[in-house]
């Protein structure tokens, strides 16, 4: 595929082509890549293919032709997010992989599993149930959620940490609000007190420039592939950090488990290695989505990662400029460079029917946007990925204005 880019990332008619490239629905402002990217079309030509090769001879697809693609999406994979591919286990999403790692640790007790106030519900619950069984408190602090800097996060964080901290778990990215946490400085903080560090990756890969986890020097790391770097859905992994991946097991036993390894990290005929075997290898299953990272890849590097980040950036700033008229609104994402990305949340007025609103904004606007739910009110979270226009958000703010005054 061809550059498709100007250099003049700011205008809407630039990007036309790259958003005719997508599979959109017809009428749809989709402006939720934060929950689910949708497809270009060649990776979901890619991994339809794939998937027609393993319907009709799946011996011939898993054994023979699967394990070399397998390899090449982890190495691809592991180039764009910085990390040795020894160390990346293929899942199905970010909240598999944590799962996988919660259930494997085995934590000193009495002590404490230490969360930012801000994590995605469902991890929340991953924790409360490893705390249960092993005897451990799970405890809570609040985030600077508006901070001016990214040290007053990293301040905040050093001050929850105590002597009964076993591990800390916290988001890359905070899915209520879109704030960028500073991880490596947050990992280096941890290390240093000997606590674990658990990050739930799952809107970073594709949207943070530079994860780099090989340098982020973390102890386990899920992402997710089916958000901003458009990936099928079904592709998501897990990257272990060099001293904790002897403390991971997996939580199925199939033909992975037991058979000759040799050296656990060494390439083998199945497109992973001994020890991601174990994790990969849990029975019969669909690979199509993993083999179609690469695809993904090769779709945005056609874009020009970053002639999409101009765009981004160009998009998030109309977002606020727009929103800004709306004085019901107030801003909960921060506004310095280094904590903001390409979701930007606003608070819902005091009283607002959220259930009512997300029904409106759909049947009547036909508008993709989350209404989250937290402790202190409501947020509405606006995610612009390139395909977005400047007249979707023009459309939003419409219908907030008439749903919202």
């Amino acid at each position: 595929m061809s550059d498709i880019v100007t250099d003049n990332a700011n205008s809407d008619a630039q990007w036309r082509q790259a958003r005719a490239q997508m599979l959109l629905a017809p009428g749809v402002a989709n402006l939720n890549t934060g929950s689910f990217g949708p497809l270009p079309r060649a990776v979901f030509e890619r991994v339809t293919t794939l998937r027609q090769l393993l319907a009709e001879e799946p011996m011939d697809f898993l054994i023979r032709q699967a394990p070399p693609l397998l390899w090449e999406a982890r190495e691809r994979l592991g180039r764009f997010l910085g990390a040795d591919p020894r160390r990346l286990i293929f899942t199905a999403n970010v909240s598999a992989s944590v799962n996988m790692v919660a259930s494997a640790l085995r934590l000193a007790a009495p002590g404490e599993v230490l969360l930012t106030d801000h994590e995605y519900g469902a991890m929340h619950w991953c924790w409360e149930r490893v705390a249960v069984r092993q005897g451990l408190t799970l405890r809570t602090f609040p985030l600077p959620v508006m901070a001016e800097t990214p040290e007053e996060i990293v301040d905040a964080v050093i001050a929850a940490l105590s002597e009964r901290t076993r591990v800390l778990f916290f988001s890359h990215v905070l899915s209520p609000t879109g704030l960028v946490l500073p991880a490596r400085e947050i990992c280096a903080a941890a290390r240093r007190r000997g606590v674990l560090t658990v990050i739930d990756g799952a809107h970073a890969p594709a949207m943070v420039p530079q994860v780099d986890l090989d340098k982020m020097d973390c102890d386990f790391y899920g992402g997710n592939c089916h958000k901003w770097l458009l990936a099928p859905t079904g592709s998501g992994f897990l990257y272990m950090g060099n001293e904790a991946r002897d403390r991971l097991q997996p939580l199925q036993v199939s033909w992975g488990w037991h058979h000759d390894r040799g050296h656990p990290d060494q390439r083998d005929d199945y497109g992973s290695t001994p020890r991601l075997r174990q994790f990969e290898f849990e029975g019969t299953r669909d690979p199509c989505p993993w083999l179609a990272v690469p695809a993904a890849l090769d779709f945005q590097t056609a874009l020009g990662w970053e002639s999409i980040r101009r765009r981004n950036q160009h998009l998030v700033a109309n977002v606020r400029a727009r929103l800004a008229d709306l004085t019901v609104l107030r801003l909960e994402t921060p506004s310095h460079a280094g904590l903001h990305r390409f979701m930007t949340a606003y608070r819902l007025p005091v009283g607002t029917d959220a259930p009512k609103l997300r029904r409106d904004l759909w049947e009547r606007y036909r508008i993709e946007a989350p209404i989250v739910d937290r402790p202190d009110g409501h947020l509405i979270r606006v995610s612009t990925h390139f395909y977005n226009t400047t007249q979707e958000i023009d459309h939003l703010a419409t219908a907030l204005a008439e749903l919202l005054t």
